[in-house]
């Protein structure tokens, strides 16, 4: 399991990109915090995430564009769906440009195939795939960006990361970068079949002060999450707080009201078109896992599971929170590739936290026994410069609010 972090940040980036010299002016754009006379929205100069009416003025004010209008169903409580273009570039490894190269000059230094996603096409498992998104952005030097997986692409065991030109890291943007953006994905378990506009990653937009690092040291300390958890439950029942909100694996038919507490994913089945809900039977694709007398699951190397978490959680409004992986020494397997969860996830009517978290887990070199209750990650509660004037769960889109062990929106129920 490997968790990286990118520390500190570097000077501000420009490099042209293949969609932007037509559409990206910030005509009249005062210094970040003055006032403005085009009647465009402030953004204000608070630190925090950006919910999702912040990410609707970047929009008015150009820092963020595409070549294909931006839909409404994109915009989530505190990110951006990101689209795939229309070419995809079969290349024989993954790879970052580096600082001052961009993305496509290191494409022409590779043997690569050329797909064409207008239509549609396939991906398949085990190779790795360049797309360039139909967004990219304009950023100030004091917002920068950060990318994951979309939950419906984890659970399928798709590998995807955000690529910028000069990047040094994957899945982030440094603060005054002007260019295009790309996707790097790697379908791991099954042959995908993806489109011109398929949304498979998001980016959320976060606004630092001039002493903070562009990404890290957001979360909240210990005691802040304490004190918030007494405010609003954010587990049904004491929290384990250890650098984070901690969670564990539910394996015993207690900790899930059910017999069945996973799935692993088959070897050889069709591929899986994305932009299909509810469309493939479970059993032509997944073996379920039932409970076992002593609650434990030994995790073949190499394979793919579905699980949930023992607790059920929730994530207030004024929050959103990552799952970090637990440390390496602790076992070795990943858990979980989507790692954001939105603001008002887990709400229930009640009060009481009401969905559990999906665990994406894949063994890594040796077989590994999991037990119920075991720690396989922790939560990183972050603030939000203001509430969302919409919360997950009050959108068509929130395929996973009250959730126990589910899989992708791709399956029948």
């Amino acid at each position: 399991m490997i968790l990286q972090t990118a520390v500190g940040r570097g000077p501000d980036r420009k490099m042209g990109g293949s969609m932007l010299h037509a559409q990206s002016s910030l005509e009249g754009l005062q210094p970040e915090g003055g006032s403005r006379s085009d009647g465009l929205p402030e953004l204000g100069p608070k630190g925090g995430l950006f919910p999702r009416q912040y990410i609707q003025t970047m929009m008015q004010r150009k820092m963020i564009l595409a070549t294909v209008e931006v839909d409404a169903a994109q915009l989530q409580p505190a990110s951006l769906d990101l689209r795939l273009g229309a070419r995809a570039y079969r290349v024989r490894a993954s790879f970052l440009p580096g600082r001052e190269r961009s993305v496509l000059s290191q494409l022409e230094e590779f043997e690569y195939d050329d797909l064409n996603l207008e239509g549609g096409a396939v991906l398949e498992k085990g190779c790795v795939y360049l797309v360039e998104l139909l967004e990219h952005v304009k950023l100030q030097s004091t917002i920068v960006g950060l990318a994951n997986p979309k939950s419906s692409t984890g659970r399928l065991d798709v590998f995807i990361r955000l690529i910028t030109d000069g990047a040094e890291t994957f899945d982030t943007i440094e603060g005054g970068y002007e260019g295009p953006l790309y996707a790097e994905i790697s379908p791991r378990s099954f042959s995908i079949k993806v489109r011109k506009g398929s949304r498979l990653n998001q980016l959320r937009f976060r606004r630092r002060n001039s002493q903070q690092f562009d990404f890290e040291g957001f979360s909240l300390p210990d005691r802040a999450l304490l004190d918030l958890h007494k405010q609003h439950p954010l587990v049904d029942g004491d929290p384990i707080v250890r650098k984070g909100l901690v969670l564990r694996a539910g394996l015993a038919p207690s900790s899930l009201e059910q017999e069945i507490i996973g799935y692993r994913a088959k070897r050889f089945t069709r591929p899986i078109d994305l932009d299909r809900v509810a469309e493939y039977d479970v059993r032509d694709y997944w073996e379920p896992i039932y409970a076992q007398a002593k609650h434990q699951l030994i995790l073949d190397p190499d394979e793919f599971y579905i699980l949930a978490s023992k607790e059920r959680i929730h994530i207030p409004p004024n929050f959103a929170a990552e799952m970090i992986p637990i440390d390496p020494s602790m076992g070795e397997f990943r858990v979980h590739y989507a790692g954001f969860f939105d603001p008002g996830f887990g709400f229930s009517e009640h009060g009481h936290p009401g969905s559990r978290a999906v665990l994406e887990v894949r063994s890594h070199e040796t077989p590994f026994t999991l037990e119920d209750g075991q720690i396989v990650g922790r939560l990183a509660f972050e603030p939000l410069v203001e509430q969302p004037d919409v919360l997950y769960g009050q959108t068509a889109v929130s395929n996973y609010q009250g959730q126990g062990l589910k899989l992708s929106k791709h399956f029948r129920v």
